[in-house]
Formats: structure tokens, C-alpha cells, sequence
């Protein structure tokens, strides 16, 4: 395991870069003292956190380092990947182009992309743009994800491959939150105005509102500088990992943004839509964004933290409300970076967390702000939320039931041999497993960044061992199928985690 400086980081973690406008009712140096402590109790690598109130950015500081054991603290311009909280800049296109009737937000799906299929002929040809920004096609959460996962599929064949996934719920009538849907929503933004995503994100929202260092492409980092490094956690220590380029489905997650570009974003939203003398977005527009399409049932029958009484999901948006107070905010989670974005737009108040860790505060970080500058003494949501946190990124319970019911003592049914060949998933491509140098080797062709060695584990079933360092996942297995001729079929991949799921590729054998 790779050794850390532990004196180094924890020296890192105690400079800052500070930059506030000074507001005595804000409180921001009991703040401050609370975002220090949160970093060094949660042993989170870095991050950025930004507070707009009344359209200024009044607080922004970086903590900690932009890579665990090196000198470097991130800032209010330090890049970081926003991950999902790009998804409410898809709506926000989809929103203008609604304003500029290029579009409505009941258009079918497949009026604009005739390939357009899912799992039931009804829903592919009933499917609107604005089921597919509400996530309530009728996938379940983060189904498919494994397609585009570290992928070079490009957003169109991964939006056709979505035929293949499996309903999880009746269409309209739940929630299952679908990243394929949303690079569908952003093919359609193509579609419409013949530019890509990324161009019309650039120039409707990032160059309006003075973005100049929110990006796209992992390739512009260096020319840009001043970013932070993710980081997986293995075995309680931070690591540093490799960016991931998610220009390919950047619909639904691929901006890459800071502290400062995106209090920008806020003071637009939380204006109305409004930047200068320019109307960006039309106010029914955003009420549509703001506006609950796909809700969570909660229990009325206990108390609710924030005195919660509704809770739900719009267009880009999670909606909520927050002791009295509408409550407009995403998460994001990019391999190693987790982030939030919270506002409270009557109160014209808005915070933006960026870290660089995968053991993240961001709810934490964002209720005690917010319940600070209500003039609330706030609840130490950090001690709070901490255990639960080490409980979630210590072994997950369905790795340690794989373990234990291994069979010691075992030997595969055929020569290392029968199992090498060419396997084929619907929705994903080729999958190989190749015999070099007498280890099996797995391999992906769509993604040579999840190679893997095999070892045995027992009877039929082989152990994982990716080649790279991945941050939601780690340890898993192969189980390979035989018929009664005991010839290789195909293949189950299990890699216990809560967000890519391995199992529903089901490789079959063809050659």
C-alpha cells in the first residue's frame, strides 16, 4: 500500500486561502473553524467551499491539499469535477431552447431521436424530454452506467444500448435516477441546434457569466492549472488517482468548474435568471426546473430533520424544503471528487462544495452553513453524519458474505484454457479473457483503463484484480457458466458497490 506523509498532509491541511467579503451577521469565522475541523475529523485530502449571499460571492477558502502528501492548497479557482451537478446545466439549455420555442418540454423522445428504445414499445414512443430530466423513465438508479463507465462508447450508441436494460418500475410512477437518460437530453440539444452540448453550454451559460475557467476535456487541465487531484480511499488511505475524462458523456456530469465559477451559476439561478440586462432564463422556465416532477414519500408520522414536509426531484434539479424555506440543490460524484451545490433562493443564499476525496462532508458541510446564516444554532451535522460515513466506505457487507463463503481447497472444472475466448454483453460490446503468462487476464473493449488479472477462488469462480486504482469499486469476481457438456457459456461479474453495476453486462460466450 502506498505510504502517505502523514505530517506533511496534516500541515497542508492547516493553511488556506481565504477570500471574503466581510459581512458581520454572516458569522463566517465560526464557520471557517467548523470547515477546518470537519476536514481533519472526516481525513478528507482538500477542498473548496464558497458562500453567495445577495448575488456576491462573500466567502471562499480552500483546505487542506490539492494532492494527499504534496505541497499545493486549493482556492476559489481551483478545479475540481462537478460531476452531476452538471445535469442542471443540460436542463438550463433545454429550458432556453424551450424559451426560444425550438422546443417543449412534453416533445416525445423519439420525435427527436428516432433511434430512441427502451424496454417497452409504450414508453419509447411515449417518453418526453421532460420524463427524461425528472428520472421517471421507469430505470432504475444508475442502471446502464456501466456502459459509459470508463468507456469510449459514444453518447449515442450508449443511449441505444439503453434497450436492454430492464424496466424497475412503471413508467411515470417512481424514481430511478438515470444518467443514460440525460445524455439522451443531451443528444436531443444537438439534434435541435446542429452544436454540441458543450458548444451551447459555452455559449449560453459559461461565457454569459464570465466561467473563463470551467472546462470540459481532462486535456485543457495543464493548460489551465490550479486543479486538485481525486483520490479512492484503500484500506483508510487517500490516494491519488488519474482524472477521468468524461467528455464523452458530458450531459450528464462532464463540467469541471470552481468555487468561483460556480457561485456564478448560483447568483444566476437565485436572480431569477437574470445576469445584468440579459434574461438567460425565463422565469416560468426556471419555476418549471423548480417544480416537483418526481417526489419521495416522507414520513410525515416522525420528525423531520429541516422540518421536512415535501421532498423531490425536478427538472436538474433536487427540491426540498428546509425549515420553512424551498431548498434548490445536486450532488455530484466523479472517481475520487464529490461535490454539492445548495441554494435557498428566497433568501439569496447559496453554498458550493468541492472536494477532492471520496469520504466526503458535502451535506454536512452544506446544513451547517445554512443553519448558520438562518441565524440558527446549528446542529453538528459533521459528528453526526461521521460514523455513518465510516460504516458506508468500510467493507461493504456483500463482500464480506463472498468471502466467507468461499470453499478452500477447490480447483477449476477445465484447463485454464477452456475459460480464455471472446464473450459478448448487449449493452456493452466485447468483453475478453486472454491466458499470458499462465494468469488469466480480463479485458474490456471499451475500456482498457478496467483490466484485470484473474486468480482463482474457487470451483469456477476467479478473483478480480484491476490493474488500476478505481474509487467506487475494488474487490470482485467472475463466475464463468457451463452447459451440460461442460463448455464455457458465459460469464457473471460481481463487483459489490452502489454505483457501477458489473452484473448487468451477463457476457455470453461467442467464440
Amino acid at each position: 500500500m502506498m505510504q502517505k506523509h502523514i505530517l506533511t498532509l496534516l500541515a497542508l491541511m492547516l493553511a488556506g486561502s481565504l477570500a471574503v467579503c466581510q459581512s458581520p451577521d454572516l458569522n463566517l469565522e465560526k464557520l471557517d473553524n467548523y470547515y477546518q475541523r470537519v476536514l481533519d475529523d472526516w481525513n478528507l485530502p482538500g477542498m473548496a467551499i464558497g458562500i453567495v449571499k445577495d448575488g456576491e460571492l462573500v466567502f471562499s477558502k480552500g483546505y487542506g491539499a490539492l494532492e494527499a502528501g504534496k505541497p499545493g492548497t486549493p482556492d476559489e479557482n481551483t478545479l475540481f469535477a462537478i460531476a452531476s451537478n452538471t445535469k442542471a446545466f443540460t436542463a438550463a439549455v433545454l429550458a432556453m431552447m424551450v424559451d426560444e420555442g425550438k422546443i417543449t418540454w412534453d416533445d416525445k423522445v423519439k420525435s427527436h431521436l428516432p433511434y430512441f428504445e427502451l424496454f417497452d414499445h409504450y414508453v419509447t414512443n411515449e417518453a418526453t424530454i421532460r420524463d427524461l430530466l425528472s428520472h421517471r423513465i421507469g430505470l432504475a438508479t444508475f442502471s446502464g452506467d456501466v456502459i459509459w463507465y470508463k468507456s469510449d462508447i459514444p453518447a449515442r450508441q450508449v443511449v441505444r444500448n439503453a434497450r436492454h436494460l430492464p424496466r424497475a418500475f412503471p413508467f411515470r410512477s417512481g424514481y430511478g435516477y438515470s444518467n443514460l437518460m440525460y445524455l439522451a437530453a443531451g443528444e436531443i440539444i444537438e439534434a435541435v441546434t446542429g452544436k454540441s452540448w458543450m458548444e451551447n453550454v459555452q455559449e449560453r451559460i459559461l461565457q454569459p457569466l464570465g466561467m473563463d475557467r470551467t472546462i470540459l476535456r481532462t486535456a485543457d487541465l495543464p493548460s489551465k492549472g490550479n486543479f486538485a487531484s481525486p483520490h479512492a480511499l484503500v484500506d483508510g488511505v487517500n490516494v491519488p488517482i488519474e482524472w477521468e475524462n468524461w467528455e464523452h458523456v458530458a450531459a450528464i456530469g462532464g463540467l469541471i468548474s470552481s468555487v468561483h465559477d460556480v457561485a456564478q451559476w448560483m447568483i444566476l439561478n437565485m436572480n431569477h435568471g437574470i445576469h445584468g440586462d440579459d434574461t438567460l432564463l425565463s422565469r416560468q422556465s426556471l419555476n418549471q426546473m423548480w417544480t416537483p416532477h418526481a417526489t419521495f414519500v416522507v414520513d410525515h408520522g416522525r420528525e423531520q430533520d429541516f422540518n421536512r414536509h415535501f421532498n423531490g426531484y425536478g427538472l436538474g434539479w433536487g427540491l426540498s424544503d428546509y425549515h420553512g424555506r424551498l431548498s434548490v440543490g445536486h450532488t455530484g460524484g466523479y472517481d475520487g471528487m464529490i461535490s454539492e451545490v445548495r441554494m435557498l433562493p428566497k433568501e439569496k443564499i447559496g453554498v458550493v462544495v468541492l472536494t477532492n476525496g471520496v469520504k466526503s462532508p458535502i451535506g454536512a458541510i452544506t446544513n451547517y452553513t445554512l443553519e448558520t446564516l438562518l441565524g440558527m444554532e446549528p446542529r453538528d451535522w459533521s459528528a453526526e453524519t461521521l460514523p455513518r460515513a465510516n460504516q458506508r466506505w468500510g467493507e461493504d457487507p456483500r463482500v464480506t458474505a463472498i468471502k466467507n463463503a468461499r470453499v478452500e481447497g477447490t480447483r477449476p472444472s477445465l484447463p485454464l484454457s477452456a475459460y480464455t475466448g471472446t464473450y459478448d454483453s448487449a449493452i456493452y460490446g466485447e468483453i475478453t479473457v486472454q491466458l499470458l503468462n499462465g494468469e488469466l487476464q480480463l479485458g474490456f473493449e471499451h475500456a482498457d483503463g478496467l483490466a484485470a488479472t484473474l486468480s482463482h477462488w474457487h470451483h469456477d469462480v476467479w478473483e478480480i484484480h484491476w490493474k488500476h486504482t478505481h474509487a467506487f469499486f475494488g474487490f470482485g469476481t467472475v463466475a464463468f457458466h457451463t452447459d451440460n457438456k461442460m463448455q464455457i457459456t458465459g460469464m457473471h461479474i460481481e463487483v459489490p458497490n452502489r454505483d457501477i453495476f458489473f452484473e448487468e453486462l451477463k457476457p455470453v460466450k461467442i467464440r
